[in-house]
């Protein structure tokens, strides 16, 4: 059977080409109709599933139907015809043939609209990227965000907060991303000042992005704290905002709001975004560990993450016995796993966490111990040790990490019976913060219910209600759809 399918399939080559091409360019053309009308009649929603739709057809994309669909939705010869055709492969003479012969039959739009040229656009940077064609992809981005600048109009928004991500894209898969941060500024500086807020949320994460890959922390820190505030509109844009927050956090040691903001993106994440999810929780198990806290089983033990978190789990495996000679040989052995998830720098600080693991299970452990016994125990290979664990001791004292006091005449480590913790003021403190965090939570979804105009004036009908209720699933599907093609 597979010698017969393949015989059929080498003898007709031609009509392989003539069932694929027409399908996707028939798409293309009801996609350039829909924003041709929500174009014309203002409506942003459908440039938005426009885009939606686009997205589904992107692997089905090719040099021949990308350019019988210019041919359709351009002028023939323009300026802007040729420039995008001259970045598309030169297909064979029979695949030409058969797209002009497909697309003779709608004639072309005489004066295309700005949406439909940025569209354009968009499908050949789109095409050019998946192609791995990145030289050609910086020049046709370049030129894509160069007419964006001569176009001020609301339903160009969404197209142009996609072109602003692939523009950003192109560059950085050719190392020349510190090469458009200037350009960015001015496009976030263009974006302010005509209240494209979708446009001022992709471009600050952007430059956050650009910033954070050069290590330029104070920077990005500087830029997010003066950038305008306004609220979310794409769920995906703020996971990825999220995400740079916590990691500027992480570097500035507020590990507290690093932890939220971490765990935050890694729940509000579609399903779908796997990649992104990943390196949410590696990051928040870093934090988690430099906040004296162990993660959970269960948080490497999630669908699709345990192979990705195994050197994470390893690690917090040695943080939590505090054995140090276990944890400097997981770090050497996963050393290029940190390196690249640039993570090392903070295994680093767990250093000083395990030790004070490994000293919090010796001062539980023994009443009273030699402070020589704490250094061989600890594994410490300092040129002197008892001096180390002596420093190290009065430091956990000092700052509460271990009920205990310090012989220095003798050299002893003399901990302190372990009393109850229920007769301290501990667990009211926890009760407390989680009692804080529902009430914060129960405010929130109050404060975000809509209610329809009139509803408490008008009784609404059973058909109505229907109605409401079919509006609402289908806007429900909608962005939960938009989720998972975004990431």
């Amino acid at each position: 059977m597979t010698q017969d399918v393949e015989m059929r399939e080498h003898a007709a080559p031609s009509n392989s080409v003539s069932s694929t091409g027409p399908s996707t360019l028939q798409h293309l053309k009801e996609i350039a109709s829909l924003i041709e009308t929500g174009a014309y009649a203002r409506e942003v929603r459908r440039i938005v599933r426009a885009i939606r739709l686009t997205i589904a057809l992107r692997r089905k994309l090719k040099a021949s139907v990308l350019s019988a669909f210019l041919n359709f939705a351009l002028v023939p010869r323009s300026e802007v015809h040729n420039r995008l055709s001259s970045y598309l492969p030169k297909e064979d003479d029979h695949g030409m043939e058969v797209d002009t012969a497909t697309s003779a039959t709608q004639p072309p739009v005489k004066h295309p609209l700005p949406e439909l040229e940025i569209y354009c656009y968009l499908l050949v940077l789109i095409f050019l990227i998946d192609q791995k064609q990145y030289n050609e992809a910086k020049t046709c981005s370049s030129a894509s965000i160069a007419r964006l600048k001569n176009v001020n109009r609301r339903t160009v928004d969404v197209l142009a907060a996609r072109l602003y991500f692939f523009y950003s894209l192109s560059y950085e898969l050719t190392g020349d991303l510190a090469e458009i941060r200037g350009n960015l500024l001015a496009l976030h500086r263009i974006a302010t000042l005509r209240h494209d807020e979708l446009g001022q949320e992709t471009l600050l994460n952007l430059l956050l992005r650009n910033y954070l890959h050069y290590n330029l922390y104070d920077q990005a820190e500087k830029l997010r704290s003066k950038a305008p505030c306004f609220e979310a509109h794409s769920n995906q844009q703020f996971c990825r905002y999220l995400f740079y927050l916590g990691k500027i956090r992480t570097i500035q040691l507020e590990y507290t709001d690093a932890k939220e903001s971490l765990l935050q993106a890694a729940r509000k994440a579609p399903a779908a975004a796997l990649g992104f999810r990943v390196q949410c929780n590696k990051w928040a198990i870093i934090v988690r560990l430099l906040l004296g806290e162990i993660p959970e089983r269960t948080v490497f033990m999630q669908k699709g993450m345990e192979k990705a978190l195994r050197s994470y789990f390893e690690l917090t495996n040695a943080v939590r016995i505090g054995d140090l000679e276990l944890f400097k040989s997981t770090a050497e052995k996963f050393n290029s796993t940190f390196s690249l998830d640039r993570t090392h720098n903070l295994i680093v600080r767990l250093r000083h966490n395990v030790i004070r693991t490994g000293l919090r299970n010796i001062s539980i452990s023994y009443s009273r111990i030699s402070l020589a016994d704490v250094a061989k125990k600890l594994r410490l290979d300092s040129a002197n040790p008892v001096a180390e664990a002596e420093s190290i001791v009065a430091k956990a004292i000092w700052d509460g990490a271990i009920d205990a006091t310090l012989d220095h005449a003798n050299g002893w480590m003399v901990s302190k019976e372990t009393g109850d913790i229920y007769s301290t003021n501990e667990p009211q403190i926890a009760f407390n913060s989680r009692i804080a965090f529902c009430l914060n939570m129960h405010n929130e979804a109050v404060c975000a219910l809509r209610f329809p105009p009139n509803s408490h004036k008008e009784k609404e009908s059973a058909e109505k209600r229907r109605e409401r209720q079919q509006q609402e699933q289908e806007l429900a599907k909608h962005i939960a759809e938009e989720d998972d093609d975004d990431f």
